[in-house]
Formats: C-alpha cells, sequence, structure tokens
C-alpha cells in the first residue's frame, strides 16, 4: 500500500526537510511543489532524501487564487504519470506535521483503501452564508495588476451574479483545501477538470476556490459514496479571519489528544520548541489505532 504525499512548499527549507524526516516509512513517497518563486538551491538538498522528487512543473501561487488550486491538480497529475502504483495522494503544506507515527498514519489508509477523505459543507450551512460571494463575485485574485481591484468592484456593481458553471449541488469548507484522495478518484478529478475547460475559466475569478473547487466535483460524481467527510487534520480557527492560528507549544495537550493524523500551521520560526515536543512525544513514541470517522 503506498501513499503519494504531494507538499506544496513555499517557504522553510529547513522544516520541510524535518517533515519528510517525520514522515519517513517504505511505502511513502513524496512530490514538492516548490512555488517558482522561491529559490530552488535552498531546496534541493531535500531530493537526496529516500522518495522525495521535485515536481517538473512550478507555478507563481497567488494567496486564495486559482493558482493554488491549478498547482495541486497540476501536482496530482504529475503524481499520476510517474508509473508508480499508488493508493492514496495526500496533500499537504510545507506547514503541515504528522501528530502520529508515520506507521500509524500507513496503518490507517491501508484498513480504508476505496476511500476519500475531505472536509466540506453543503450549501446552506454557516460557512456557505459567507462563502457564497466567492462564486457569485467576480474576483481578480488569479492576475496581479495595478487597479485590479478597482475594476473588481466596478464589475460587480454593473453585471449580475454568477452561478456555477455546472448544475451541481455546491460543497465546501474551510478545511477543504487538504484531502486524501484514493488514486482513482484523484485521476477522475484530473480527468474532469481537463473535460470541462469552462469550470477552469470560472473558477480564475473566484476566491479560495481550493476550499470548494474539488469537493464540489468529487460529491457530485460516483466517488460521493466512498468520500468520508474528514480530513484528520487539526486546524484551529479560533482567531479568525481567513487564516488558521499559528500553533505554539500551548497547543500541544489539544494536539496529544486531537483524533487527527496531521496538524497545522506550524512555523518553526514562531515556535520551534512545539515540533520538538511533536517529534519526541506523538511521532516517534505511542502508535495507536486512529479509527474512521
Amino acid at each position: 500500500m503506498k501513499i503519494a504525499h504531494l507538499i506544496m512548499a513555499h517557504k522553510n527549507p529547513d522544516q520541510l526537510g524535518r517533515l519528510l524526516t517525520a514522515l519517513q516509512h517504505d511505502d511513502f513517497y513524496f512530490f514538492i511543489h516548490l512555488d517558482s518563486k522561491c529559490d530552488f538551491k535552498d531546496y534541493e538538498h531535500l531530493a537526496s532524501q529516500p522518495r522525495v522528487e521535485f515536481t517538473p512543473r512550478r507555478f507563481a501561487v497567488r494567496w486564495a487564487s486559482y493558482r493554488f488550486t491549478h498547482a495541486i491538480l497540476e501536482g496530482t497529475r504529475a503524481i499520476l504519470a510517474s508509473g508508480q502504483p499508488f493508493d492514496f495522494i495526500n496533500l499537504l503544506s510545507g506547514q503541515d506535521y504528522p501528530i502520529k507515527p508515520a506507521a500509524t498514519i500507513h496503518d490507517f489508509f491501508a484498513r480504508h483503501k476505496g476511500y476519500s477523505f475531505l472536509s466540506f459543507e453543503s450549501e446552506g450551512s454557516p460557512w456557505w452564508q459567507h462563502a457564497t460571494s466567492r462564486i457569485e463575485q467576480y474576483h481578480t485574485t488569479y492576475f496581479q495588476f495595478k487597479g485590479q481591484y478597482l475594476l473588481q468592484r466596478f464589475l460587480n456593481l454593473v453585471l449580475p451574479r454568477r452561478q456555477f458553471p455546472l448544475p451541481y449541488a455546491l460543497y465546501g469548507g474551510s478545511d477543504g483545501s487538504w484531502w486524501t484522495l484514493d488514486a482513482a478518484c484523484a485521476a477522475y478529478l484530473v480527468k474532469f477538470i481537463d473535460e470541462h475547460p469552462r469550470l477552469r475559466w470560472f473558477s480564475m475569478f473566484t476566491w479560495g476556490s481550493d476550499e470548494f473547487l474539488i469537493a464540489t466535483v468529487l460529491m457530485n460524481s460516483a466517488f460521493k459514496s466512498s468520500i468520508i467527510n474528514e480530513n484528520y487534520r487539526y486546524i484551529d480557527w479560533s482567531a479568525g479571519g481567513a487564516n488558521p492560528r499559528l500553533l505554539t507549544t500551548d497547543d500541544f495537550p489539544k494536539l496529544a489528544h486531537a483524533h487527527k493524523l496531521f496538524a497545522r500551521k506550524f512555523d518553526a520560526d514562531h515556535d520551534h520548541n512545539l515540533l520538538n515536543l511533536v517529534d519526541d512525544w506523538l511521532v516517534r513514541h505511542r502508535p495507536r489505532t486512529v479509527a474512521a470517522g
């Protein structure tokens, strides 16, 4: 049972190397998408670690834009084209970290082959009450030019509300960016996006498409019955705003008791000791079974 970890990285090469070490397992393979704005020389040494490679295409990612979703899809495509018989593709960021031993993570997915894990809410939920504007309004986040937000306001004043280009129920959520997909489900996703260029064009003018586009496509497919609404990531949104709170040493007791496999966001420059605690007490010790939700 092999898992391909697709890691979206844009900072902290030392922390990224630590993530690779923490997840070392003979059946784990790592594909790093390095933002094209980064200097590759700072990261190239990571390819010397076992089963690590960089995705062949690099993209300049803009936060909350379809550029991020596109980079994820192209990274997924590269994994599927690698020739390796992977059972799962697991999406991580360079600021994620396991809070269970690699063997525990491997055993969990080995017991749930054929399933996919992502978190979402359906239309009408509290999240969608404010997120509908991501779809109904024009957003220029994909682009970068002087006066773009003035143009954005003008477009939303004079043009009618946008509609999702397919007759689909919508799914998404604040934790929807990060997931683990069965390989067949991931292959369907990439093929579907390829076959619906209108959907790609529509998504270029949305905000935060990574939190709803993939879930919407998959939950309106034949894979719906094999999708579990749980991504097994510990994420703290208690600070409010559009970004999760950076975790600190004070969060360790919650991580130690969390029914999750991974957590985010970590920043070694912000709190280096937390990663030491996670390594010493959660990653290297105390293997235990995690049940599906």
